[in-house]
This record gives structure tokens, sequence and C-alpha cells, in this order.
């Protein structure tokens, strides 16, 4: 598990390196590694050659096992992946009616993307669900979505029995996360927190290559901290939460109620013009996240701080006000200061983080 973590995260890496980031002893490694190199999960890549004998670096073997992952959002979608981190496929989905039909209906749905005899299906490894809300992981049960309406729906055993594959259920934050982590930008961090700014914001936080979740699995549910005491009405049934102010549906919903356009674009384009409208919206949105992810720094100190959105970084105003909230309100003596990092991701990138939650619970822990 040890050596095939390090491989993921560093490598190609020669089992001299392996020796030295793990600790463990030469005869360990080459037993491990030998094991690995059996069931195809790694393989030999370039011969490095130094003032003594060469070595051969070792590397994820891509298609030694395929996951699926489906994320069960506004627009459900379906992907294959690889352990490179390569959607090879994807799929709109609809999901069915009834929760006790879940089963039987993603192995309809897998069939499209690993049918039957084919290398995928050989080699399929496990299913992951990304879902909006809270969750018990261990169980594979939703707990609570207030986007799908369901509650303590059994999805993982549903869809276990049905398949015979293992199934894993996440939280959408949390899924995005590992993917961050074991197939994107943050593979070498020690610890980092994810904020997604979408229609509502998500969050997840990793130390140490493990998830955060708190008492209850409900660490990172920054949407749901109050930004704004007596604010708005939010769906959670309090008031002035994170998600009323700084979430896409909201910035839309007070913009359009001031008579300004609802898209974040136009609303950055009108705020480089100088109307004060959206000036004052997007600062007040900004400032908010910002100083919310400030709050965040100063309990946990993380390394790094991600805030990714779906279709392009937050580089106008609404970013800049965010940056500034946060770093002029973390503590000034923390040395070296944590890094705050923009990004975008694709539509699919909930789904592939549930591959990733597949990839990550099933194989990373088992070797």
């Amino acid at each position: 598990m040890q050596l095939l973590r390090l491989i993921n995260q560093f490598g190609p890496l020669s089992r001299a390196e392996l020796i030295r980031l793990s600790g463990l002893s030469k005869g360990a490694v080459s037993m491990v590694t030998a094991d690995l190199l059996a069931h195809g999960l790694i393989e030999t890549r370039d011969t490095v050659h130094g003032g003594g004998r060469p070595s051969i670096r070792l590397g994820i073997a891509a298609d030694s096992a395929f996951f699926v992952g489906i994320s069960l959002a506004d627009r459900p979608v379906m992907v294959l992946g690889d352990l490179h981190g390569t959607i090879l496929d994807r799929h709109d989905i609809d999901l069915p009616d009834r929760v006790e039909d879940i089963g039987p209906h993603v192995r309809r749905l897998i069939a499209r993307v690993a049918p039957e005899g084919s290398i995928h299906a050989q080699r399929l490894r496990g299913i992951g669900l990304a879902v909006s809300g809270l969750v018990d992981e261990r169980g594979g049960i939703c707990v609570r979505s207030t986007l799908t309406g369901w509650e303590n729906a059994p999805l993982g055993p549903l869809i276990t029995q049905a398949c015979g594959l293992p199934a894993y259920v996440e939280n959408d934050a949390n899924a995005l996360t590992v993917a961050q982590y074991r197939f994107g930008p943050m593979r070498e961090a020690s610890s980092f927190s994810l904020v997604s700014v979408g229609q509502g914001i998500g969050c997840g936080h990793m130390f140490g290559g493990e998830l955060f979740r708190g008492f209850r699995g409900g660490a990172g549910e920054i949407a749901h901290a109050t930004a704004e005491p007596g604010g708005l009405p939010c769906l959670c049934g309090k008031t002035g939460c994170l998600d009323t102010v700084a979430s896409l549906s909201a910035i839309s919903h007070l913009a359009t109620r001031a008579g300004l356009p609802g898209d974040l674009e136009q609303l950055e384009q009108l705020a480089a013009q100088g109307n004060l409208g959206a000036v004052e919206l997007l600062h007040r949105a900004g400032s908010a996240l910002g100083l919310m992810i400030a709050q965040m720094v100063q309990i946990m100190d993380q390394q790094h701080v991600l805030v990714v959105r779906q279709g392009g970084e937050l580089t106008g105003l609404f970013g800049r006000a965010m940056r500034q909230a946060a770093e002029g309100n973390i503590l000034p003596q923390l040395a070296p200061r944590p890094e705050i990092i923009t990004g975008d991701v694709m539509a699919d990138s909930w789904a592939f983080g549930a591959a990733s939650v597949a990839a990550d619970r099933s194989l990373f822990r088992e070797f």
C-alpha cells in the first residue's frame, strides 16, 4: 500500500528511491515491488545510469485497473477512469425514481463503459458514487442529500449486491479532493483543503494522505457556516450561511434582484467597467469566502488551499477580494504562509472524483 502510494505520488521511482522515501528495508521493498509487478499494477520504465549500478524506475500501469465513477449531481454523469487519472469514457445518465432500483440500474449503466468480456470489464475494480450531502462512507449510505431527496439510502450495499463489485459512497467535495490528491496538482501536498465554488460551496480536507471527516463526517461544511449573522435564509434552515452570500446561485439571485445580469462573467465585466452595483456584490461575496478561508486556515493550519470553479479560474474581482480577505485575516506570524491556489475543473470532475475514491479505497489501501 505504502509503496504503491509513493509511486503514484512521486513516481516513476527506482527501488533505491522507494527505500529512501518509505524507510523500509531493501528486502521489504524488493518483495513488495515484485508482488506489484506480478499483479501488473506497476511496470518498468526508464533505466537511470549514475555512478554505480544502473537502476530501473517503476511506474503505475495505467491499464492494470479501471474504475467507474458516478456523480449524482444536477446532471448525473458516469465515467470510466484508469490509474493515470485519464477519463476513458463518459455518459450523461438518468437516476431511478426509487432508491431500491439503484443496483440493477447501475449494472445496466456499467455495461455501456465496460461491456461483458472487454478488458475494461475484466479489470474493473470498483465503483464510486459522489453525492451532494452527508454520507456514511463506512456503510456506503447516503445519510441525507437535499439534491436527490434521499435519506439513509444504502447505495453502496445495493450496488455491490447487484454488480458484484465494491461500491463506495462519498460526499462530492471529498471525492473531488481525493481526485486532486491522487491524480491532480495536489499529489505532493502534505496537507491541503479544497474549496469548490459552484451553485453551492463544497469543501474537503486532506491531511497526510487521509481525508479529514470529523466526528460525524461533516468536516468541510463551510457552506453552512455563518458568514452574515441574521442574513438571508438558507435551504438548510439557518440564516446567513456562506452559501447565501458566496455561492454562484446566491450571486445570481442577488444580482437579478438588483437588476444586474446573473452570470458571473458578465458581472465581472461590469465591475471592470466601474459598475458600482457589480463591484459591491462581487466584493461582498469574495470577501465572505476569503474570511471563511482565513478562519479555516487559523483552525487547521494546512499547507495549501485550492479554490476551484467549474468553467474557469476566479481571476476577476471576486477572486481578488477572496484572496485579499483570506491573506489579510491569517495570523501574520504563520510562516511560511499557506499558499492559496485557484484553478478550474471540468464538468466531469466530480464523476472522476467518485472513480478516484473507488481507486483509493479498493487499491491504494490494499497494496
